[in-house]
């Protein structure tokens, strides 16, 4: 099966709406330092199609429940730098709306913008992640991924075309992109919800932040040395991050924009991942 249950595990601190996913792509070419992916999935940062995906997809399509979202993707991006070539996630798109599938994108591409067209007329809403507007600590967070100022301007594109629009801030990083909430929440001032969820470690992306940023790692590896250890991630101490999101919370809601916090404990409203949004 490739559309599957969000989440199937539950894990303790996830507060999603039941939805399914569907991971387009297997692997994701952004190599984002901070990833989780690396934890499960073999060669995470290479990209790989999937063999008979959308004959398959189609059959999966004619028996889904279309009371549900699918949600494109959370173990790879739905558009890799590949997707511009291959075009797999605008056939994706095309066999949801063959379907009347309702869906969510979230990507830290700028490439889907060249499906506006198509996502105009899905009940859909799409998000970009956005770590920091500053682009020389974006480039070193996210090597291969567009540019921040990209993805937004493709954004506010998609925003004007009538869709529905939400960004995640995620991950907060204490004495680095923390520093920058401001000028990246004033960026994407024209989303319809925020979610946010500061940094999150696990022993692989902890050894690559190690290694890429050594300085910033010696300020910041005591503050997890405090904290919480909750399904094989490390965490920031409660207190601290719960200072922080209720900071970034007053910022969003003072711009009348609904406010989510993704697997911290903490509240959103009215959805953590945004999903309220995407048309009945």
């Amino acid at each position: 099966m490739y559309i599957r249950p969000f989440d199937p595990w539950k894990s303790k601190l996830c507060t999603c709406p039941f939805k399914y996913t569907l991971n387009v792509y297997t692997g994701c070419d952004h190599a984002c330092v901070y990833c989780y992916i690396t934890a499960y999935i073999p060669n995470a940062f290479r990209v790989r199609t999937k063999e008979g995906l959308l004959p398959k997809l189609e059959g999966e399509l004619r028996r889904f429940d279309k009371r549900y979202i699918i949600a494109l993707s959370y173990s790879s991006d739905p558009y890799p730098t590949v997707e511009r070539e291959l075009g797999i996630t605008r056939s994706v798109l095309e066999l949801f709306r063959r379907h009347d599938v309702r869906c969510m994108i979230l990507t830290k591409s700028d490439v889907f913008e060249r499906d506006i067209d198509l996502l105009s007329e899905l009940r859909c809403a799409v998000g970009i992640t956005v770590t920091t507007v500053d682009e020389r600590k974006a480039k070193l967070l996210e090597p291969n991924a567009p540019s921040p100022r990209a993805r937004i301007r493709a954004l506010k594109k998609a925003k004007e075309a009538g869709i529905p629009v939400y960004t995640r801030i995620d991950p907060i990083i204490p004495f680095y992109t923390w520093e920058d909430f401001d000028e990246t929440l004033e960026a994407l001032d024209f989303v319809e919800h925020v979610t946010v969820s500061t940094l999150k470690l696990r022993p692989d992306s902890k050894k690559r932040m190690f290694a890429k940023f050594p300085e910033l790692m010696k300020r910041l590896w005591p503050l997890y040395g405090r904290g919480e250890r909750i399904g094989g991630y490390y965490y920031l101490p409660r207190e601290l991050r719960f200072e922080i999101l209720r900071e970034a919370e007053k910022k969003i809601l003072e711009r009348d924009i609904t406010f989510g916090s993704c697997r911290e404990g903490y509240h959103s409203f009215p959805t953590c991942d945004g999903s309220h949004l995407v048309p009945l």
